[in-house]
């Protein structure tokens, strides 16, 4: 078992308030259960014969779930709920559950929106606050976006943030945002802990690319899969209906290839998809478009799906990073439309290239029902775990089970596709592309 990080669960103190949620104590009698500190989650499940299996508990994650007894009493409670960074289907969705959860279940009424991330909380925006309860949130799950608005960046301003959570007197923080959203909670609830406060901070990560380390997904992925397939579905009619037609299509994905790699996988319509993790050179008697070339002489009509993050050793940045931390990229998609024009036209080919870039269409979607259903997990145990008086932490499954992720482990690193692993294989199959599109050098 690796040991890279101590997933050891922080806590704000004992709990010692009786749950108003009546659950069983007992096992087998087919009623829901509490969940105890006690119970944990492997994450490594691969084994090999004879090798040593020895698991120390800072390498188990702690299970997610109600609690028999809580550490804030719920008339004391007042929450507040944040949005931060990119649009992501199910935003939504998890604020409604959060809410509904400590409404229904806690009988906490004093719940908060800060609007427009972070910024919410910095005076000189003078944003507001918005009051949230059932009846506010019923039916915003059926609409994209965020209810309560967000931004990128603010989250630098620590301090501030905190003397405006002290103002505001929230005893609970959920944040609901990426990887950029979560070192800056971490950076907050370690903020409130210099200052002696007893604050709890829940992350719901919110990134769209499945790049959180640990997890097995993270909301909004299998709905941006659903509608990337759309795009490359199009993309493959417009290119099969014209006269060496290519459809070009970029995805999410700036580090990561997951959703391109799923979504060949889900079309089988694409005969190349390029990812960040995996170099490829542009021309050269192995390079992408050569191999481009042989498939349109071959069939007539081909299908790419690119990765926002492939190719930037090609694809001139404007440098710098944006507010929140991320690199600026260069546009590998209408790169890559323009050489695949210029390769056509020097070798005397007729070729019709329809690019598509899905990307805001895809980011503004409301979730799909399998979505929805595990924003609505995610909420709950996001409240649970607060109640609770878990703090630096963040909710996610990890094998199938939902469970309390440490944000510094969660936050070391992003999740990548293994180029050496099934997934990746699985998708060169489908889409019959070379491994390697890399020239000898």
């Amino acid at each position: 078992m690796s040991n890279e990080h101590d997933f050891s669960v922080h806590a704000l103190g004992a709990c010692s308030i009786s749950s108003p949620i009546i659950l069983s104590t007992l096992r087998g009698d087919a009623l829901p259960n509490y969940v105890g500190d006690e119970d944990f989650v492997r994450y490594e499940v691969e084994a090999r014969e004879g090798a040593q299996d020895a698991i120390e508990r800072k390498s188990l994650f702690q299970k997610a779930g109600p609690r028999s007894h809580i550490y804030f009493a719920p008339s004391h409670v007042h929450a507040g709920i944040v949005t931060c960074g990119g649009l992501c289907p199910g935003i939504n969705d998890v604020i409604r559950a959060i809410v509904r959860c400590l409404w229904f279940r806690y009988g906490v009424r004093r719940i908060t929106g800060i609007r427009y991330g972070y910024r919410g909380f910095l005076p000189e925006y003078n944003l507001g606050i918005r009051p949230l309860d059932p009846e506010a949130v019923d039916e915003i799950h059926k609409v994209g976006g965020t209810f309560l608005g967000s931004s990128r960046g603010g989250g630098e301003r620590t301090a501030d943030i905190v003397d405006a959570i002290e103002r505001l007197n929230l005893n609970i923080l959920f944040t609901i945002g990426g990887d950029g959203t979560q070192k800056g909670a971490l950076a907050i609830a370690e903020e409130i802990e210099r200052r002696n406060l007893k604050i709890a901070t829940v992350g719901i990560p919110k990134t769209i690319d499945n790049d959180l380390l640990y997890v097995d997904k993270t909301f909004g992925f299998e709905t941006a899969v659903s509608r990337a397939a759309e795009a490359v579905s199009a993309a493959h009619v417009e290119a099969h209906s014209a006269m060496n037609g290519i459809g070009l299509v970029k995805l999410m994905g700036r580090e990561s290839g997951f959703i391109a790699v799923h979504t060949v996988l889900a079309v089988h319509d694409a005969n190349f998809v390029l990812i960040p993790e995996v170099p490829f050179d542009l021309d050269g008697p192995n390079g992408f478009l050569r191999h481009l070339e042989d498939r349109v002489l071959r069939r007539s009509h081909a299908v790419v799906v690119v990765a926002e993050g492939a190719g930037q050793e090609f694809a001139q940045g404007e440098g710098g990073t944006d507010a929140s931390g991320n690199a600026k990229l260069g546009d590998i998609g209408t790169l890559l439309r323009d050489r695949i024009l210029a390769h056509f036209k020097k070798k005397g080919l007729d070729a019709t290239v329809k690019y598509i870039d899905p990307s805001y269409m895809i980011r503004s979607s409301p979730a799909t029902p399998t979505d929805s259903v595990y924003c609505e997990r995610l909420g709950n145990n996001a409240a649970h775990a607060a109640m609770a008086g878990k703090t630096k932490l963040l909710i996610g499954m990890v094998n199938r089970e939902f469970v309390h992720i440490p944000i510094k482990a969660a936050v070391s690193r992003r999740n990548f596709v293994n180029t050496e692993g099934s997934l990746w294989r699985d998708a060169v199959d489908a889409t019959q592309q070379p491994f390697a599109m890399v020239n000898p050098r």
